[in-house]
């Protein structure tokens, strides 16, 4: 046997292309935006459709399901309708697998092929959920996502990401898979609970942060209006939020996140462990505002901030936060540092954090001082033992 047989290589590069869509009332029949969409794909073909949709949502919108199936009727020249299901919301639909195996199996049932849509409608953690179990299905069948949150619609549902919880983990199953399209109807943010609607000011406030300082100074001259649930500029924060998370995916080299480098989990070292540790009583943008709380703390103490700690920690608490660790046990603390290795363990390889040296830029550290972070996260503590 010739043991000399020259290494074969190649190299290829595959095109991806998405887009984020915003409307009002998108399953009324006189709207044609869901029909075109499919149309771009498929022209006056009818495309298979299953509707996986957020339980909390049909809740609040107990007419949705029979609004889609009567959408779905008058098109049908352009959409073929097969089923709509219901799950679990919140992060109840990410602890295990049986909400997975649920859409698998309707996905299966209702044979839904690599060239049909699986159209996931609800929270962040729900469009996560059904993204996963629709990108494991046939190796990959065709997704679009129409988030109903504030957090979804400016950050988790337009990325790339899909995930579920494993082994007392966040997101430690998951894949990366780009949706067809991601469409933001603004009429479900109405119903929203206060609590929903500010948890997801916390991942724009993070995005402004970190890219740009006159997104900061919009939401922080808005504070109160946002607050108040004022739609219009609610409708900019997030269309602005989405647009640098897009552009960070496009643009930032590093799509699928290969390297260490990951500057859009700015404070979520913190917030993932802190979301397990008060298993999940805690929104995930919640969570966010005060990791990014305790790591602004943290970057002025060992001197990377330069300045504005309190002008950003005002911010926070005026759009509706409340900046407390619900922790006063020496081994909660403890428990909660121990984020910052499974976070590495996370992103896998070199320990990469990003801290904010000014608002509008970001800078990675590679290492942490434990007592120095330790003194930031007791700061936010319900009786602080030290303060800053």
């Amino acid at each position: 046997m010739n043991k000399n047989l020259p290494t074969i290589r190649q190299e290829f590069q595959v095109k991806y292309s998405y887009q984020l869509l915003f409307t009002q009332h998108l399953f009324a029949t006189e709207n044609p935006l869901f029909k075109d969409v499919l149309g771009e794909y498929r022209p006056n073909h009818p495309v298979k459709c299953l509707f996986v949709i957020d339980q909390g949502v049909l809740d609040h919108h107990p007419n949705l399901g029979e609004q889609i199936k009567s959408y779905c009727n008058n098109h049908k020249d352009q959409i073929q309708f097969t089923d709509f299901i219901g799950v679990p919301g919140g992060e109840q639909s990410k602890k295990d697998q049986s909400s997975v195996n649920q859409c698998l199996k309707a996905i299966n049932d209702n044979a839904i092929c690599r060239h049909s849509f699986v159209v996931a409608i609800g929270g962040g953690a729900v469009v996560d959920m059904v993204g996963y179990a629709a990108t494991i299905a046939h190796r990959g069948v065709k997704l679009i996502r129409i988030p109903t949150t504030v957090l979804a619609q400016n950050d988790a549902a337009v990325g790339v990401k899909n995930s579920v919880n494993a082994f007392d983990k966040k997101n430690f199953l998951g894949t990366f898979s780009v949706p067809h399209a991601i469409i933001n109807d603004l009429e479900f943010l109405k119903t929203l609970d206060q609590r929903d609607w500010v948890a997801g000011i916390a991942e724009a406030i993070k995005v402004a942060l970190i890219k740009d300082k006159h997104f900061f100074e919009y939401i922080e001259s808005n504070a109160e209006a946002l607050a108040n649930r004022e739609m219009e500029p609610m409708a900019y924060l997030i269309h602005r939020c989405a647009e640098l998370h897009m552009e960070h995916i496009a643009e930032g080299g590093d799509p699928f996140e290969s390297g260490s480098s990951r500057p859009l989990d700015f404070g979520h070292w913190s917030a993932h462990k802190l979301e397990y540790m008060t298993n999940y009583s805690l929104r995930h943008g919640e969570a966010v505002a005060i990791g990014m709380g305790i790591d602004m703390v943290y970057a002025g103490v060992t001197g990377v901030l330069e300045d504005d700690l309190d002008r950003v920690l005002s911010v926070i608490k005026k759009v509706g936060f409340s900046l407390e660790v619900p922790f006063e046990k020496d081994e909660d603390i403890k428990e909660l540092l121990n984020g910052i290795e499974e976070f590495r363990e996370h992103l896998g390889g070199e320990l990469t954090i990003p801290l904010i040296p000014k608002i509008g830029t970001k800078t990675d550290v590679h290492s942490i001082d434990y007592p120095k972070m330790e003194k930031a996260v007791r700061s936010f503590m319900y009786k602080p033992q030290n303060s800053i």
